[in-house]
């Protein structure tokens, strides 16, 4: 992309831009509002609401009959949806609970698959959440683990690919990294990766939280064995939306969740006392799923699946290389550096960048300058682009309002202590 710093030339790209109908299709009730922040909640689909009218009609005239016209069914039915964003095959993707369940119910088949290997290998990049798991699932397996964090590279922006890969060895049981990192949105390989484990014997788990809906993601091709991932940022499911699991077909019948509960069970409704696996992926569901959400995140996910991966990454990169420009033309002066890769293959759709100042800049972007990007420690500024709604006259005016908020001296009237949400 040849690059013009005016706002007139932002102008220009959105009339070009092929997914601009797609914006149409969400609410968008401040036209003014630059919202950058899709990354950690995306927007509302028009679709999502009009699924939650309509299932309240369901609730009210079928009652419990609802199961057994497509609720029932819903946990499979999303999960093969997401599965087509994912590059999974059919009978691999099952829609339920949270990311963090997922970990836990992954991570601990992943390690009593082989009680020889003691290792787990992650990157003090991952989501503090998901090393929490981790350690949580240490303890209660009596300790017999080690986890190994490597470190980065660039000031938290790169992680150690050779330490990374000098940490895999023979006592190594699995790998869990996030496909792209929640801080500075660097992309990891995934195929690389992947098979630089299996060559050594260990399991890879990969969190997409960051990667479904933004990244072309091809866990097949990847010969990818475990992934998780929420659905709130970029496939835009709503608030707390239900997350997905991944499980490779070749492991579905050597692995058991450790929680076992009626809905992945082979006859829920014999109600037999005896727990028996149902076959695939079923049997990692656990209890009743929440079908108000998970109907509502089924209907965002249509605009993503007729967009296509590729488009949306294609406009992805040109936004965060846009972005990125802006950033070098007019925020560097001001002491802004870039937190995010500057090499396009490496960098997820959020992009980072940090300034001493970071978080009452952020503050004063969220309370006055109606600009809603977000913060995380120590100094990032974290810009998320959604490719089905961001446009390029955003990133221009969103990197304007920064500028101005420094500029112009509008953020020392915040305090540096932080509130609850960052």
């Amino acid at each position: 992309m040849e690059f013009e710093s005016s706002r007139s030339f932002a102008r220009r790209l959105d009339k070009q831009d092929s997914l601009s109908p797609f914006r149409t299709r969400f609410a968008i009730p401040e036209p003014d509002l630059v919202y950058l922040d899709g990354n950690s909640l995306g927007r509302q689909a028009f679709a999502s609401a009009e699924r939650l009218q309509r299932l309240t009609e369901e609730w009210g005239r079928d009652l419990v009959r609802g199961f057994n016209q497509d609720w029932w069914q819903a946990p499979g039915r999303v999960g093969e949806k997401i599965a087509r964003l994912l590059g999974a095959g059919p009978g691999q993707i099952v829609a339920c609970d949270t990311v963090s369940v997922n970990l836990f119910k992954l991570s601990a088949a992943a390690l009593t698959l082989d009680p020889r290997r003691t290792k787990i290998v992650t990157d003090t990049l991952n989501f503090p959440s998901d090393l929490y798991i981790l350690q949580g699932l240490v303890r209660m397996l009596g300790d017999r683990h080690t986890i190994v964090r490597i470190g980065s590279k660039n000031g938290e922006v790169t992680p150690d690919l050779d330490a990374l890969e000098a940490a895999i060895d023979k006592d190594t049981a699995l790998i869990t990294l996030s496909h792209v990192t929640f801080k500075s949105g660097y992309l990891y390989d995934m195929a690389a990766i992947t098979e630089l484990a299996h060559r050594r014997g260990a399991l890879v788990l990969w969190d997409l939280s960051h990667s479904a809906g933004a990244v072309p993601v091809a866990l097949d091709a990847c010969n990818a064995d475990f992934a998780i991932g929420c659905t709130y940022k970029y496939l835009n499911g709503g608030p707390g939306s239900p997350a997905f699991l991944y499980v490779c077909k070749n492991l579905q019948e050597q692995v058991a969740s450790p929680i076992w509960g009626w809905w992945g069970q082979k006859e829920p409704f014999a109600f037999g006392l005896d727990y028996v696996p149902a076959p695939g992926i079923t049997r990692f569901l656990t209890g009743t799923q929440p079908i108000v959400s998970l109907l509502a995140m089924e209907a965002a996910l249509d605009p993503l699946l007729e967009a296509g991966m590729d488009a949306l990454r294609t406009k992805s990169l040109q936004l965060s290389e846009y972005l990125i420009n802006l950033t070098e033309e007019f925020l560097a002066p001001l002491g802004f550096s870039l937190g995010t890769p500057r090499i396009r293959e490496r960098r997820g759709s959020h992009v980072s960048l940090r300034h001493p100042e970071g978080y009452r800049i952020n503050r004063a972007l969220i309370e006055e300058m109606k600009v809603i990007p977000d913060f995380r420690e120590p100094d990032n500024l974290r810009l998320g682009l959604t490719p089905l709604y961001t446009t390029f006259g955003e990133i221009w005016e969103g990197i304007d309002r920064i500028r101005r908020t420094v500029t112009e001296k509008r953020y020392e009237k915040y305090p540096t202590q932080r509130l609850t949400v960052t």
